[in-house]
């Protein structure tokens, strides 16, 4: 789509409140708190002026949104003086409109609100409209709205005009001399939009039944009046609703700003050097949310005061009258943020008598509003409230802090224009360091020699693949901004791409240890190491990330090729879209409660979820990584506290991400707790004591426990006493953990299985093995001898495991298992009696037919006579 002017438009609202309007229906509102359906009845009238409503509001700086309590100022998006509209209302009761003035006729047709900057008045007068007992042409108010614009717009031929219709087609239509219209639209380059109540529209998918013949007709001729149109279109009213709601990025012409391009030096080699006239204008820009400013009911002045004189009685007298008369109408003030500073006199005082700064206290800044109370309780005594004149402003260079008297140190002589400083070839930029928002540098458009030489700047560096240094000054005397020119070659134009780059100072290197070169402290270079990837773990991730590509995970093309899944141009930040539609369904409808919010529109929340082919993809590659890399769920560790209430610190380094910490083996850990013992009742013995320090220092140090932090170095068991004295015995014995009995690579143990088989199913996308897992499992518990005491929980595990499969589509699975567990339990040794209490409990346990996997929207290969069969 072209970019369009921003704003210099005038756009007429031709609204129809004949009798037909006043007509209702039921409206479907959005689901209620536990999901019931909610309707409102409106008219027809009430259900077209949202759409007139949501239009003008992109038009309106400001607009109050009176809530019950606080009340906030609404900053609508888009707000341009330089937008502008009127109403027009055909199917009035009076006639008011500049064509009736000066010839007469045009009958029912009113001008209700002229053309100029809409406001929240503007809304209110909408609220007002309601149905009349007239009916009112179309093509009258066409003609009437056609003229108005064009009388207001006399002096104004660049802006661009806009008619919108909003009618349900059942009032008569004068269709004579139509063409002459339509031959006056297309001179004066007008668009029309025709917005029907309930008009039939194939693309949408809506038609009406029951409709009459006469709107039947007229809906013919709007498409084909919009038809001959150069801009013009038809539309159904709940299509254009719902489209409001949609994520709308306006493409809009920006302003070209003039400046210099220089390369080399002008003031000391100017025959060398080379100045180009040039304009820049934007080419992204960056959009947020917009914020709400908070109001409150203006407070009056002391009342009870009383007046010195009888003027000044008089007066008040009046005032109360006037008061009485509009008590509806209430005062409200935007309520400022003020800013108060405090400064701790207790504080530390250097050599030079000054008081320390530290970032955590040095000044305190309490903001808060001018109806409100301090955020934090003040104390007198430690903080002394300072004026702002007191202050000097200061600026941090690394811990200190550098004043500033004047509030801004002395700028650079820099000079308007953009200078290259060099060229670099395009390979080399870093595409992570770009700042902000982009510019384009086009040639002067008045002058073809400038152009001229930009363009052979551009080819020449579009040729070589290069790039260039530059640095940009708005301003003479403004600071300057570095960045990156990138050669952009048109069709027709030649220009150049700005984007901000960070200086040297503002970038921060980070390093990190190789992932697969590891060096030992003896700076032997080691090829296996835990830390070092082994090849299976290589392909593992390699397959899971390219099971992870986006790239083929979209919808197919008319050719039958998968298209990528994400595109940049449709994703919207909901943030702001959202935040809009709440904003603008506030001041729309006049009861939030009985007209809630709808959901956002199925655009904004078009990549929320990834896609469902790229899970199912990736489920078994993630599951091959997990066995590869033998991932599990590790319990966070809780620091123990002993009997004298002492708890040891955590080491800062805990939480290392490549270091895999060694656990002590249970013996050096009891031998640890012996020495601590005996050395509390100092009970060890000096020979014991020398002993132990002349073995410590010549045993030699594990290689691995070289490239582990000394704060993880394993416990180093202490060698036998060489008295018999018994060491004493420690207060408290290590409690063994239960084993959970899972096997490498499964997540699923023997111990508690279905304990297991639930907590991975809630924590995420594991089904398959978990199912995988159970089974084996279940299989292996069967088979063992005294497996009869645990028959209750197999059966009990067969059944979550059968409802698993059934509603996660893992029917093949749950269908294998159960054949193979009949083969062991019927063949000998077996478990006949096992195999017994599984056919007792009948269907809940048997095979998953075709017919029954049918209801949960799954396949199956069993038929229900193979079932039966089965179980027989």
């Amino acid at each position: 789509m072209p970019a369009e002017r921003a704003g210099y438009t005038v756009t007429m609202f031709l609204v129809d409140t004949s009798p037909s309007m006043g007509t209702t229906r039921t409206v479907e509102l959005p689901a209620g708190p536990n999901g019931e359906e909610r309707t409102a009845e409106m008219t027809n009238l009430e259900w077209a002026l949202q759409f007139v409503k949501l239009k003008i509001q992109d038009m309106v700086c400001t607009l109050c949104i009176f809530s019950s309590s606080p009340q906030y100022l609404l900053q609508i998006f888009n707000g341009r003086k330089t937008d502008q509209c009127g109403v027009i209302v055909f199917g009035s009761e009076e006639t008011d409109n500049i064509i009736h003035d000066k010839n007469g006729g045009y009958d029912n047709v009113s001008e209700y609100i002229p053309i100029g900057h809409p406001n929240a008045g503007t809304l209110a007068k909408l609220d007002a409209l309601e149905p009349s007992e007239f009916c009112g042409d179309p093509i009258d108010a066409l003609i009437v709205g056609i003229e108005t614009q064009a009388a207001y717009l006399s002096s104004k031929r660049t802006w661009t005009r806009k008619i919108v219709i909003v009618t349900d087609g059942e009032s008569p239509i004068e269709v004579e001399d139509w063409e002459a219209t339509v031959e006056k639209m297309n001179g004066l380059d007008i668009s029309l939009t025709l917005i029907g109540v309930d008009f039939d529209d194939e693309g949408f998918g809506f038609t009406e039944p029951d409709k009459s013949h006469m709107k039947r007709l007229n809906e013919e001729f709007y498409r084909m009046f919009t038809s001959s149109l150069k801009l013009g279109i038809v539309g159904t009213c709940e299509e254009a609703l719902q489209e409001t709601a949609r994520p709308d990025i306006k493409q809009t012409k920006s302003t070209l700003m003039g400046t210099i391009l220089r390369l080399g030096e002008v003031d000391t080699m100017g025959e060398e050097a080379v100045e180009i006239i040039v304009k820049t204008s934007k080419c992204t820009a960056l959009s947020r949310p917009k914020s709400w400013k908070k109001f409150a009911i203006r407070e009056s002045v002391d009342e009870d005061k009383e007046a010195e004189s009888d003027k000044d009685k008089q007066k008040e007298k009046e005032k109360e009258t006037k008061k009485k008369e509009d008590a509806a109408r209430v005062a409200y003030a935007q309520l400022r943020m003020r800013t108060e500073y405090y400064v701790d006199r207790n504080g530390e005082v250097d050599e030079d008598g000054d008081f320390k700064m530290d970032d955590s206290d040095s000044i305190t800044l309490l903001d808060k509003d001018d109806s409100e109370e301090p955020k934090e309780k003040i104390k007198e005594e430690q903080l002394e409230k300072v004026e702002k004149e007191q202050l000097v402003r200061g600026f941090k260079y690394g811990t200190t802090y550098a004043p500033c008297p004047d509030g801004q140190f002395p700028r650079l002589p820099t000079k308007k224009g953009i200078d290259l400083c060099g060229f670099f070839p395009a390979k080399n930029f870093r595409r992570e360091l770009s700042l902000g928002e982009i510019q384009y540098v086009w040639g002067d458009p008045a002058s073809a020699q400038q152009q001229v030489a930009l363009s052979s700047i551009v080819q020449a560096m579009y040729e070589k693949n290069v790039m260039a240094i530059a640095r940009w000054v708005t301003k003479d005397g403004m600071d300057p901004k570095m960045g990156v020119l990138t050669p952009v070659v048109f069709d027709e134009v030649d220009c150049l791409l700005w984007t901000q780059m960070p200086f040297a100072d503002d970038v921060r290197k980070y390093t990190f240890a190789s992932l697969d070169h590891l060096v030992s402290k003896k700076g032997e270079v080691l090829t296996e190491h835990p830390f070092i990837p082994t090849e299976e773990q290589r392909e593992a991730m390699d397959n899971f990330v390219d099971a992870m590509d986006l790239m083929d995970a979209g919808e197919r093309d008319d050719e039958g090729n998968r298209q990528p899944w994400f595109d940049t141009l449709l994703s919207y930040n909901p943030a702001i879209h959202r935040t809009k539609q709440a904003m603008f369904h506030c001041a729309v409808v006049s009861d939030i409660a009985t007209n809630p919010l709808p959901s956002p529109h199925p655009e904004l929340l078009k990549y929320f979820d990834p896609p469902k082919r790229v899970l199912k993809r990736s489920r078994d590659a993630i599951e091959d990584c997990k066995s590869a890399f033998k991932v599990k769920q590790v319990p966070k560790k809780v620091a123990k506290t002993r009997k004298d209430g002492h708890a040891h610190a955590q080491d800062e380094d805990d939480d290392l991400l490549l270091l895999e910490r060694k656990q002590p083996s249970m013996r050096a850990v009891q031998a640890q707790v012996s020495i601590i013992q005996a050395s509390s009742s100092n009970q060890q013995s000096p020979s014991r004591s020398k002993a132990k320090t002349d073995d410590s220092e010549t045993e030699e140090e594990d290689e691995e426990e070289e490239l582990l932090p000394d704060s993880v170095k394993k416990p180093t068991a202490s060698p036998p006493a060489r008295n018999k004295q018994p060491l004493p015995t420690p207060a408290r014995s290590l409690s063994p953990e239960v084993d959970p009995g899972r096997a490498p690579g499964r997540i699923i143990g023997s111990t508690y299985p279905l304990a297991d088989f639930k907590k991975n199913l809630a924590q995420g996308d594991v089904v398959t093995k978990a199912v995988e897992d159970l089974s084996t499992v279940i299989t292996e518990i069967a088979m063992r001898p005294f497996s009869s005491r645990r028959s209750k929980e197999l059966l009990e595990c067969m059944m979550a495991m059968r409802d698993t499969s059934l509603n996660e589509d893992e029917i093949d699975a749950w269908n294998s298992f159960l054949t193979d567990l009949k083969d062991k339990c019927t063949s000998k040794p077996g478990n006949q009696e096992f195999w017994s209490q599984v056919k007792d409990a009948g269907r809940a346990l048997s095979l998953i037919s075709d017919k029954e996997a049918k209801k949960h929207g799954g396949a199956s290969s069993i038929t229900e006579e193979e079932v039966d069969k089965f179980l027989a």
